[in-house]
């Protein structure tokens, strides 16, 4: 996570030193998105079946050789055809991860034991644009893409040494299809709060550097991401515990609004102080948020199967990142760079009220 977070503040920048518009540029991060959306289904379920390590080994293979692929891209297509191969390579890797926690969370515990797993996305993500920043700044873009490589064959060495098989304990003849996960009671409401909760984060991560290039460096940008970052990693366990304790939707619905109203809040900050309060306060909103829908996927993970609730979790987050950029670009590019941020506030304040609507009735 360390890796992949590396790049993430960076990319925008990069391309636009190749020309990408702001369209372009939602493109780039939604071709990503996409290929894990259209993969993470199949390969969760496929892991279910046949154990979880090969995909996972495998997947960061891709991630050590895609890394150098960065260096090499000289145009706005083969820049998103990589992010394209990048985002085939996630799919075996994060929801697998993910799968393997939920397969030994005890009941009552779910979210304990997902909200602590995510501390270490969260940690590698936070400190990974902060890392990011300094190393553009000292030695420029293509010796982040280096260390991305590098930070990517640590991970696969030590998943090679050390990571023992997994497999779900459903029965082969029982295990449910991708329409059943997603028309499980559970699944239904989280699914939409990971798309609509994607989206924002997705609008955030992407657009954040490229309102606040006006005013600051990139290692004040790489900081402001990696604080919101790892404000969410060192909260994950402490919500994840609430979360076995207390209303799970209540503490999603909580945790949108936070997030929505900081977003809407963006374009009128002029200053890192204030872009870091921002941060600050939607970071605490996912935190609130996150370890209670994973909890809700573990539960129904018992009855689909770990590696296809995950596998569906995953894509709705990606559903979200693939239409934000997209969106937001488009509304940056007609509008300006201010209303992205409004934009993506509204449409949060809305998808907390939708997801409270659906756990009414489906009792989650």
């Amino acid at each position: 996570m360390i890796g992949l977070g590396i790049v993430v503040p960076l990319l925008p920048f990069y391309a636009e030193s190749l020309g990408a518009s702001g369209i372009w540029i939602g493109a780039i991060f939604s071709g990503f998105s996409l290929a894990r959306a259209i993969f993470m289904p199949i390969i969760g379920k496929m892991s279910d079946k046949r154990g979880r390590k090969a995909f996972i080994v495998f997947g960061l293979l891709i991630y050590t050789l895609i890394s150098l692929a960065y260096v090499a891209a000289n145009s706005v297509y083969s820049l998103t055809l990589v992010r394209i191969v990048h985002g085939f390579a996630s799919a075996m890797v994060i929801p697998i991860a993910m799968a393997y926690i939920a397969d030994l969370s005890p009941e009552g515990e779910e979210g304990r034991h997902m909200g602590t797993f995510t501390v270490s996305l969260f940690l590698g993500m936070g400190f990974g644009p902060l890392l990011g920043g300094i190393i553009k700044d000292l030695a420029g873009m293509e010796a982040v893409f280096l260390s991305m490589a590098v930070f990517s064959s640590i991970s696969l060495i030590i998943c090679l040494m050390f990571l023992p098989d997994s497999k779900g304990s459903m029965d082969r003849m029982n295990r449910p299809s991708l329409k059943d996960v997603i028309k499980n009671r559970m699944m239904k409401a989280v699914l939409f709060f990971r798309i609509m909760n994607s989206f924002s984060y997705g609008t955030f991560m992407v657009f954040l550097p490229v309102i606040a290039s006006i005013m600051l460096k990139p290692s004040q940008i790489g900081f402001l991401i990696s604080i919101n970052i790892l404000t969410m990693a060192l909260l994950q366990r402490y919500f994840g515990k609430m979360a076995d304790k207390h209303k799970k939707s209540y503490l999603i619905v909580f945790g949108l609004t936070i997030v929505a109203l900081s977003m809407l809040t963006i374009p009128l900050l002029h200053g890192f102080t204030s872009l870091l309060v921002a941060s600050i306060l939607i970071g605490i909103g996912g935190s609130i948020s996150i370890p209670s829908a994973t909890a809700i996927v573990a539960i129904a993970g018992r009855e689909v199967g770990q590696g296809s609730a995950m596998g569906a979790f995953n894509t709705a987050m990606s559903v979200g990142m693939i239409t934000a950029p997209m969106v937001s670009g488009i509304v940056m590019d007609f509008i300006g760079i201010s209303y992205v941020f409004i934009f993506s506030g509204i449409v949060c304040l809305i998808s907390a009220l939708v997801f409270w609507i659906i756990a009414l009735k489906t009792g989650v």
